[in-house]
């Protein structure tokens, strides 16, 4: 299994344990947050910057 994918398991077991631990619209916020910070940083790239960032992506893809 990949390191990518051990990542987004204990992601979704710590997203389903927020759901059981806190207040619904609590835990929305929590994720909506874990996943709105990197769509975020994203954006506020220049564009030549995301083409790095996406030729970074594809190059990792066949190593």
């Amino acid at each position: 299994m990949s390191t990518q994918t051990k990542l987004v398991i204990g992601g979704v077991v710590v997203g389903f344990l927020t759901l059981l631990i806190f207040p619904l619209w609590l835990s929305a916020l929590i994720i909506l947050g874990v996943i709105g910070a990197p769509v975020v940083g994203y954006l506020m790239l220049d564009p030549s910057q995301r083409k790095r960032v996406r030729s970074q992506g594809r190059k990792r893809l066949g190593s």
